[in-house]
Parts: C-alpha cells; sequence; structure tokens
C-alpha cells in the first residue's frame, strides 16, 4: 500500500467516509493526514479536546480498516509483547514525549480543564496498542514500534506474494 502524507482541513467527503469507518460520527475535530492510494483517509489528526471539551489523548487515529485488521491480528498473536521486547527503551520513551508534546500543544492557551496524560495511545511507558504507534509512524512520528509494525506488514505482504 502506498500513502501521501498530508494535512489538508476535513471536507464534507471526509466527515462522510470517517464517519461509515468510525461506525459513528467522530467526536472531535480531524484532519485526514494521511491518505490511501485513492485518496481515502487513513490516519487522523484528532484536535486536542472532543467537543465536549474533554481531552482526547489520541492524536492520531488510524481508520484504514485493512490496516486495522492486519495490525488487529498481530496483536491477537502477541504482537505488543514482542515489539516493546524489540524495540530500544529509551528510543520508546522519546516517541511517547514527542506525541505528549505535540498533543498538548494544539491546546488551546485559555483552557484549564484537566490534561490529557500519557503518549502514545494513552500510555507513559511501554506499549499498549501497536494501532497508535503505527498511525504515529505513518503521520511522521518518529516512533520504534510503528517502525516494527511496518517491518511486520511488509514481511506478511511479501509472505502473501
Amino acid at each position: 500500500m502506498r500513502f501521501t502524507l498530508q494535512s489538508v482541513p476535513t471536507n464534507p467527503a471526509d466527515l462522510e467516509a470517517v464517519t461509515l469507518l468510525l461506525g459513528r460520527e467522530p467526536r472531535a475535530e480531524f484532519e485526514v493526514v494521511v491518505r490511501g492510494e485513492n485518496g481515502e483517509p487513513v490516519v487522523l489528526m484528532n484536535a486536542a479536546l472532543m467537543y465536549d471539551s474533554t481531552p482526547m489523548p489520541t492524536l492520531y487515529w488510524l481508520v484504514d480498516p485493512e490496516l486495522n485488521r492486519r495490525i488487529g491480528t498481530l496483536e491477537a498473536e502477541g504482537g505488543v509483547r514482542s515489539a516493546e521486547a524489540a524495540v530500544d527503551a529509551g528510543a520508546l520513551l522519546d516517541a511517547h514525549n514527542a506525541y505528549a508534546a505535540k498533543r498538548d500543544a494544539s491546546l488551546p492557551e485559555s483552557y484549564e480543564g484537566p490534561r490529557p496524560s500519557g503518549g502514545v495511545g494513552g500510555t507513559r511507558i511501554g506499549v499498549k496498542c501497536l494501532h497508535a504507534h503505527y498511525a504515529n509512524f505513518l503521520a511522521g512520528g518518529v516512533d520504534p514500534v510503528g517502525e516494527w509494525v511496518e517491518q511486520r506488514l511488509s514481511n506478511q505482504f511479501e509472505e502473501s506474494k
């Protein structure tokens, strides 16, 4: 699969596509930051606050159904533990910190409510969700777990040929 990294404000077609992909209306403003070969949404960048002003901990959201299925299979096969064991702990901590800093920087200066917590996938340490790390990686984040997922997906693709 080929992806295009771009940040384009939401348009009605994206809103309709994302609503179908999520199976519900989005709970926050978003931009499609990664698109598939045919322009379909692959990764969303969510606003820091949901419509009800609750903090949104997930900055990047993977919405591609095929990638979600394949990564779900990786997780079911023990991928979270395998990824955590395979990547450098310092590099993972750096990814969490960079993710949290980018997300938190988008909070309005006037916001005084609870802050989102954690890094990628809402966790401060370790690996919680391969989908979240892969979304961060596809959106241009330096993420060793996202790279690990990319390698596994590439291997799956090669094996299926």
